[in-house]
C-alpha cells in the first residue's frame, strides 16, 4: 500500500471516530411551530427533569441536548434535594447540575432555570422550586423551613404530580397552609404520561399556575412519548426570551400545557392559541346559497372540532399544519356566515372544550 493511500485511510478512520463523538451528525433540532399570542412570545418549556445527581440516569448536559433536539426553548433540572441514590459515586452538590448544564444551554441558545425538588412523603408530596440562587439552604428536614428558604430567594414554588399515588391523593391541610402562606403558586396538571383532571380544577379554583412536564429520569429514547409524538411541555407566554421574563409570566399565570393532542389552559390562553393557529381562507360563493372555503391549521397543534351550531360538518379534525376544503349550503340565511363549534381537545376545564366561532369573510 502506497503512502498516499495509507494517509487517506488514516484520515477516513479518524473521521469515523471523531464525527459521531462530537455529535456533528446527531445534533438535529425539531422545530415546533407554536404561535405567539396576545403580544407575547410563546416559549416551549419543561421544568421537571432529573439527572445522575439524584435518581436520573444521564449527565446534566444530556438533558440540555435532549430538550434542544425536541424543540424546547427553556428547561429546569430539578434534582431531588433529599434523595440522592448515586451519592457514593457522585459527591452531593445541590448546585452542580445547574453549573454543569449552563454552558451547554448557552451554547444551544436555550434558557436554563436554576431549580431543585423538595421531596417529602405523600402527603404533602414533592415540590419544585424555580429561580433559586442557592439550593443548599433548602436542605432541611422541616418542610416549612425549606419552603421559607426558597421563598426568601424569590423562588416560584409549585406542587408536583399531586395524584401520583392514588390512595394518598387529595388536598390536605398542609397544602392549605402552603397556599395561604403564598409558598404554593403553581401545580402540575400533567406529569409524564398522566393528566390529572381534578388537579386542573384545583388550579382554576385557586388561581394556581398550570404546568405540565416530563419528570424524565431515563434518556429520552428509553421513555416512550405520549400519544401525539412529543413530550408534554408548558407553554409560557413571555414578554421577552429571558429567565426573568419566564419568572414574571409564571407568577402571572400565563401558561398552557401541551399534552398528547390536548391543550390544557385557562380559557383566554386556549382561545388565543386557537385563533392564532386557525384561519379561514379562499372563500368562493356560488350564488347566494352555497359557499366554499378553506380552513387552515398553521401550527403543530392538532385541532378537533365538533359542531354546536347548524352550519358546517358535524366533526372536523385538522392535524398539525393541514387544511380542509369545505362546502356549505346556506339555505335561506342572508346573514354573515358563522360556524359554531367546540374545540374538544382545547380543554378550558376538566372535560370542557373551548367554544369557537368560525366567521366566513364576505
Amino acid at each position: 500500500m502506497n503512502t498516499a493511500l495509507r494517509s487517506r485511510l488514516a484520515l477516513l478512520c479518524l473521521l469515523v471516530l471523531v464525527l459521531p463523538a462530537s455529535g456533528v451528525l446527531a445534533q438535529v433540532r425539531r422545530e415546533l411551530h407554536i404561535p405567539d399570542i396576545m403580544g407575547y412570545k410563546t416559549l416551549k418549556c419543561d421544568f421537571h427533569m432529573h439527572t445522575v445527581f439524584s435518581d436520573g440516569a444521564v449527565w446534566p448536559t444530556v438533558r440540555v441536548d435532549e430538550a434542544w433536539q425536541e424543540g424546547l426553548d427553556a428547561l429546569a433540572i430539578t434534582d431531588h434535594i433529599e434523595y440522592q441514590p448515586h451519592k457514593q459515586d457522585i459527591p452531593p452538590n445541590l448546585n452542580r447540575p445547574y453549573e454543569l448544564a449552563l454552558p451547554r444551554a448557552k451554547e444551544k441558545g436555550m434558557l436554563l432555570v436554576k431549580a431543585a425538588e423538595i421531596t417529602r412523603d405523600t402527603p404533602p408530596g414533592h415540590f419544585n422550586a424555580l429561580f433559586l440562587e442557592d439550593a443548599a439552604p433548602l436542605d432541611t428536614k422541616d418542610l416549612l423551613e425549606a419552603m421559607a428558604a426558597a421563598d426568601k430567594q424569590g423562588a416560584f414554588i409549585w406542587w408536583n404530580h399531586p395524584d401520583w399515588i392514588p390512595d394518598r391523593k387529595g388536598w390536605f391541610d398542609i397544602h392549605t397552609t402552603l397556599y395561604e402562606k403564598k409558598y404554593l403558586r403553581g401545580i402540575e396538571v400533567v406529569n409524564g404520561r398522566s393528566y390529572y383532571p381534578t388537579v386542573f380544577q384545583w388550579a382554576l379554583d385557586k388561581n394556581l399556575t398550570i404546568l405540565g412536564n416530563t419528570d424524565i429520569h431515563e434518556p429520552t429514547g428509553r421513555e416512550a412519548l405520549p400519544a401525539g409524538g412529543h413530550r408534554p411541555m408548558t407553554f409560557v407566554f413571555v414578554k421577552e426570551k429571558t429567565v426573568p421574563a419566564i419568572k414574571e409570566a409564571l407568577i402571572a399565570g400565563r401558561t398552557a400545557v401541551w399534552f398528547e393532542n390536548k391543550i390544557i389552559a385557562r380559557r383566554e390562553y386556549a382561545e388565543a392559541l386557537f385563533q392564532a393557529a386557525v384561519r379561514v381562507t379562499n372563500v368562493e360563493r356560488e350564488g347566494a346559497k352555497v359557499v366554499r372555503f378553506t380552513i387552515r391549521n398553521d401550527s403543530d397543534l392538532a385541532i378537533e372540532l365538533q359542531r354546536t351550531g347548524k352550519l358546517g360538518p358535524r366533526e372536523q379534525n385538522l392535524p398539525a399544519n393541514t387544511s380542509a376544503r369545505i362546502r356549505i349550503n346556506l339555505g335561506d340565511t342572508d346573514q354573515q356566515v358563522e360556524l359554531a363549534y367546540t374545540a374538544t381537545n382545547f380543554l378550558i376545564a376538566p372535560e370542557k372544550g373551548l367554544p369557537v366561532n368560525l366567521r366566513i369573510p364576505e
